[in-house]
């Protein structure tokens, strides 16, 4: 098992694996331990209760959903945000990964 978990929502759950592929790559060019993976809004639930995120990163199609999320992780103390437009649509995931690896920080 990863030494953290960062879960990316979006509203089908495909959109971000591109994106998944390149933050992965970037932990491992960093030595970072990490499980990335990517679900739509419908299977997020489960993972939240199953305990096993760290962080949870917001596709920006699924913005909107972001106050609800802050209520269902806050009491498991799961920070949750949302990717910026341009790292998205850049499939910058080096940028994604810092925010996320912030956010576990603090």
């Amino acid at each position: 098992m990863a030494e953290k978990t960062i879960m990316l929502v979006c509203a089908a759950g495909m959109s971000t694996s591109m994106l998944v592929q390149k933050m992965q790559k970037e932990a491992e060019s960093q030595n970072l331990d990490r499980d990335i993976f990517a679900v739509s809004t419908s299977e997020a639930d489960q993972k939240i209760d199953d305990g096993i995120v760290d962080v949870l990163l917001l596709g920006p199609q699924v913005r909107f959903k972001k106050e609800e999320y802050n209520k269902k992780c806050r009491d498991k103390n799961i920070p949750v945000d949302v990717i910026e437009m341009r790292d998205y649509g850049t499939m910058n995931g080096g940028n994604v990964l810092k925010i996320a690896e912030q956010l576990m920080v603090n």
